[in-house]
């Protein structure tokens, strides 16, 4: 499987594909950062962040685009910029017919290093250790992308499986249920009038 992850960012938008399986040795096929600048209007940048993308794409034919899962953040500006990033990056793989998976930051660390609360130099030393490069991926968002990737291929791929072997199994026939008989209700027995008794 190779897995395009995307770690969305409005200035820095962190790219990395993996190719993998679970229990088998992974392999980075590609790095980077898709970037902007800060001081130009948002159509621009979201516009470039697609071009970026769409190469990426191009080049390297993803199986599947793992996407971090945008979370609230205190700076209401920061995580505008990340949701609006994210989106394009779902955009581009629906676009194509490719399947997209979101990982939350919790879930890609502790795939990654065993604890949801690692920090980036933990999940960078761990990405190179498992990829087997020569040093960190820098900056931390193409280190973060490639974490994203190797987290959907370990945990979302097992699960993908699973779903699609229950997906696949034969149903068990349903056993049709039976009404129970209704007992017929008889009228109550009438009580004659004064007027009829005296006929």
């Amino acid at each position: 499987m190779r897995v395009l992850g995307v770690d969305p960012g409005l200035t820095r938008c962190g790219v990395g594909v993996v190719d993998g399986a679970p229990g088998r040795p992974l392999r980075m096929v590609g790095v980077g950062v898709v970037r902007t600048p800060a001081d130009a209007d948002i159509g621009p940048r979201l516009l470039r962040i697609e071009q970026g993308l769409e190469e990426w794409l191009d080049l390297h034919r993803p199986d599947l685009v793992a996407i971090e899962r945008v979370f609230a953040q205190h700076n209401v500006r920061t995580v505008m910029g990340t949701a609006q990033a994210s989106a394009v990056a779902m955009l581009c793989a629906t676009r194509r017919g490719l399947p997209v998976a979101l990982h939350t930051p919790s879930e890609v660390k502790a795939a990654v290093t065993g604890s949801g609360r690692a920090d980036k130099a933990q999940v960078g030393a761990m990405v190179t250790r498992l990829l087997r490069l020569d040093a960190p991926p820098k900056p931390a968002d193409a280190a973060d992308a490639l974490a994203l990737a190797i987290c959907h291929i370990w945990r979302g791929a097992a699960g993908d499986r699973i779903a699609a072997a229950l997906a696949a199994a034969p149903r068990p026939a349903r056993t049709p249920t039976r009404t129970p008989a209704r007992t017929p209700v008889r009228p109550a027995a009438r009580t004659a009038s004064p007027e009829e008794n005296r006929l």
